[in-house]
């Protein structure tokens, strides 16, 4: 092990030994995995009575990344998964930044922001307003790294199989949504659901191919994101269309006619000619849609009823940061006082006396208010907290 990894293995020991740990619901019914630090093989099958003993198991040794199960098990210390006798399963519902066309990892503090607004869209407009889900049964938590997780505890769900959270998961996507006939209720007032997101997705579709159309400011990003999500609607449900950027930049001028677009609003979409599917598609496709009118989530992590989800309490051994859980109305990026894991997640020391020297390029990070922006070669000196995320990142390396 490197001196960089020695050093983030032994303070991650220390805050274990020094943490106040969060008690998952049922823990004598859960299984638990950790990753050492090293490369080692995972060690599962573990099973605890009270936190404690997990504590202690921590002290003992450090681990890079601790996960607990979202099933419950008679027996969850049992080798072979079908001795374990499983119970039921949380739902779990994983919105990682890095699955979002058209965003990047490596500006990490607007990846946060995006994936942010889209956990919140999926509770505000989907979870909660669409399937009934009440807040007692939700635990919200930053996921330590790219995203949030959602845990919906309600006994009356325990039972789901996978095929049952698929279905979720398909509607929460969008998967077979009729995009024509959504749009024909385009001026009723009433229209609820798909219908509603599909109808004021369409005026913010036509607003970006105009600014693409005129060259604003940004429209090059957006249209390079436009080809990415008719990418990811293809790799979804195998939809074929055009996908080029000269074609979305031809019905962008098309566009640029409010006669034309006025008519569009009235389910005349023959007007557009050949480039007819292309803006249904893109309407489907198109981010303000399926995502920010809904909320990606990793439909692996859903639909496993035996899945392992890292714990509340515990540090991401990919950043250093702590996977928080915090009150729901926080998650709201527009509330009164949001979640900022910029400010929060950040548990280790924060006094500037760790030297480092860049590895890439092009990458953003920010601690509180403080922001780096990366060149390979350039060295600077930060607190414990900021060492630590970097050179998990492999951004950074110790001087």
């Amino acid at each position: 092990m490197s001196t960089g990894w020695a050093t983030v293995a032994h303070r991650f020991g220390q805050y274990y030994r020094q943490a106040t740990l969060w008690s998952p619901p049922r823990l004598r019914t859960r299984e638990w995995m950790f990753i050492p630090f090293g490369g080692a093989p995972p060690l599962r099958h573990k099973a605890f009575s009270d936190v404690g003993q997990v504590q202690d198991f921590l002290s003992q040794r450090a681990m890079h990344s601790c996960f607990y199960s979202t099933a419950y098990w008679r027996r969850p210390h049992e080798l072979k998964m079908a001795d374990k006798l499983w119970q039921g399963a949380d739902l779990i519902f994983d919105l990682d930044g890095d699955h979002l066309p058209g965003v990047t990892d490596k500006d990490f503090p607007g990846m946060l922001a995006v994936i942010q607004e889209q956990a919140w869209s999926l509770w505000n407009d989907f979870l909660e307003p669409e399937f009934g889900f009440k807040e007692d049964h939700l635990q919200v938590t930053f996921s330590g790294h790219r995203g949030f997780h959602l845990h919906y505890r309600d006994p009356n769900l325990f039972h789901l199989d996978s095929e049952a959270r698929r279905e979720l998961v398909s509607h929460i996507r969008g998967e077979g949504v009729d995009v024509q006939g959504g749009l024909a209720r385009y001026h009723d007032a009433d229209a609820k659901g798909w219908t509603q997101r599909i109808r004021s997705g369409m005026d913010a579709m036509i607003d970006d191919l105009r600014a693409i159309h005129r060259g604003d400011e940004g429209s090059a990003a957006r249209l390079r994101a436009l080809e990415a999500e008719l990418q990811s609607l293809q790799d979804r449900e195998g939809v074929t269309s055009q996908r080029s950027a000269s074609a979305i930049k031809r019905l962008a001028e098309l566009m640029d006619h409010d006669a034309r677009v006025q008519r569009l609003k009235e389910g005349k979409f023959d007007l557009l000619g050949n480039y007819q599917g292309l803006f249904l598609n893109l309407l489907k496709a198109d981010a303000s849609v399926v995502l920010g009118n809904a909320g990606e989530t990793d439909e692996v992590v859903t639909i496993d009823v035996r899945r392992q989800i890292r714990w509340p309490t515990s540090l991401h051994g990919k950043s250093g940061m702590r996977v928080s859980e915090f009150p729901l109305a926080r998650l709201d990026p527009d509330g009164s006082n949001p979640y900022n894991p910029l400010d929060e997640a950040f548990v280790l020391g924060m006094d500037p006396v760790h030297r480092l020297e860049w590895t890439v390029d092009d990458a953003i990070a920010q601690f509180g208010d403080q922001r780096y922006e990366s060149q390979t070669g350039s060295q600077f000196t930060t607190h414990e907290s900021g060492a630590t995320f970097l050179v998990l990142k492999g951004w950074a390396r110790f001087v």
